[in-house]
């Protein structure tokens, strides 16, 4: 007979302890770990409880036919682009993000331009009533969409209105923490019940061809919610980013088996919902005007797309003993980094003034290859001069103040070219590109040539 044993699960990160404490020690939360009751039942190899012998799993070799379906489009263009090329048949994907970022409008838009091409949907809410959802379809004006709608927790309810219609194309469940098992005693958006919810559906993905779209609560550090073993799951992270205060929202790929990761798709947050930004680098720039000083122009890859972005910088003198240090979308450890070189290979005096660092648009920058542009924008700030009209730049910063190669150099310049801009500060290596004539390249091997003096501001 099974027994009922009890341990104690982090609802945050999934970690499992023998007896109740205060915080975890694997992901540091504090009064995140709960009580959970397991079925333990004796282990037979080979052998069923009841006598019985389990069916062997069928072994094949890599000849084995392949489907190459075509990939379903979700009716939304950067969707499709950070996903791949659409929905691939039978895939799971988990998209997170902040509350209120857009995730459940970007999803019913997407639903709805599916059903208007004669893909059957069904859109399954934890969260709001079928009227809201109406209500919320015919503010972003999709509320003629054939689609099939319900509000539902319990998933043996949900998997037995799957069983009773024909497999839909799409589904999607908002929100995977709402969803319950009746044959667990946990609350829902427990570990247990986002474990045994999450693997039941990805089950239903692969088995039926459908696929499933689950919508995943995030925590105070913008992880998603509940245990990691759900995103090792599905085939699909997404991660809906931006800032409320911004209109810009940014869906980021940071896991994907059909396609590359770190693609990024751009929206807008208008009236009617969410609209797709395919030039993001023209509206991260819209503002701009004139050149001012301590703002460069960063030509950064957002994994196979070019984007330009502006940096801001600002170098004040400090009335205190340890200057203030504040950074928007970088790393606050690489602009501490770039101090430091600037201050011991070109003997400036950074250090001792306060600095601001700031990523216009609310974009958040990662890659190593924003260096140069961030020293050139702090170097502008403390000449107090602006760097040349219609000038990108991009390179990353060694330790000994050399400026190293990145990678995609190309593809960054002709977005630059496209854009207007006639001029380059970047690694020297990348003159003789196959770019535009009027593309003029200054290859930089370390620091000491950076910000150009000699010549006029904004010529």
């Amino acid at each position: 007979m099974a027994r009922a044993s009890r341990r104690y699960v982090c609802r945050e990160c999934g970690a499992v302890y023998p007896k109740w404490r205060g915080f975890c020690d694997s992901c540091g939360a504090s009064d995140s770990v709960e009580e959970e009751t397991a079925s333990a039942r004796p282990r037979a190899f080979g052998v069923i409880q009841g006598g019985g012998r389990k069916r062997a799993a069928e072994l094949t070799d890599l000849s084995v036919e392949t489907l190459d379906e075509p990939r379903r489009t979700s009716g939304v263009g950067e969707l499709d682009r950070v996903l791949g090329g659409g929905l691939v048949r039978g895939s799971a994907i988990l998209i997170g993000g902040d509350p209120g970022i857009g995730k459940s409008t970007l999803l019913l838009q997407s639903a709805a331009r599916m059903a208007a091409t004669g893909q059957k949907v069904v859109y399954i809410s934890g969260e709001e009533a079928t009227a809201q959802i109406a209500m919320r379809a015919r503010r972003l004006g999709v509320d003629g969409a054939a689609m099939k709608v319900a509000n539902a927790n319990a998933l043996g309810e949900i998997m037995a209105a799957l069983d009773q219609g024909p497999t839909p194309d799409l589904l999607v469940i908002d929100s995977i923490q709402t969803v319950f098992s009746e044959n667990l005693d946990s609350a829902p958006g427990t570990v247990a019940q986002v474990r045994a919810c999450g693997h039941e559906l990805v089950q239903y993905a692969k088995q039926s061809g459908a696929a499933v779209v689950l919508v995943g609560h995030v925590t105070k550090d913008g992880q998603i919610a509940g245990p990691r073993v759900l995103e090792h799951m599905v085939d699909t992270v997404l991660y809906f980013e931006g800032d409320r205060s911004h209109q810009f929202r940014i869906l980021r790929a940071v896991k994907n088996r059909f396609g590359a990761a770190d693609e990024i798709g751009v929206f807008e947050m208008a009236e009617k919902g969410l609209m797709e930004t395919p030039n993001p680098s023209a509206l991260f720039l819209g503002d701009r005007d004139e050149p001012v000083a301590g703002a460069s122009i960063f030509a950064g890859m957002e994994g196979s797309r070019p984007i330009l972005v502006e940096i801001q910088a600002l170098v004040a003198p400090s009335p205190l003993a340890t200057p203030r240090r504040a950074v928007v979308g970088w790393d606050s450890g690489r602009l501490a980094m770039i101090l430091a070189v600037l201050d011991t290979r070109l003997g400036l005096s950074l250090g001792q003034n306060e600095v601001y660092l700031n990523v216009a648009g609310g974009l958040r920058i990662g890659e190593p290859a924003a260096d140069l542009a961030v020293a050139a924008a702090l170097l502008s700030s403390l000449a107090d001069r602006p760097l040349p009209a219609a000038t990108v730049v991009f390179g990353e910063v060694g330790l000994a103040g050399e400026v190293r190669r990145v990678a995609r150099a190309e593809a960054r310049l002709k977005e630059a070219a496209k854009l207007g801009f006639r001029r380059a500060i970047a690694p020297s290596g990348s003159e003789g590109r196959d770019l535009l004539e009027t593309t003029e390249i200054d290859g930089l091997h370390r620091l000491f040539s950076l910000f150009p003096l000699d010549e006029e501001p904004g010529v």
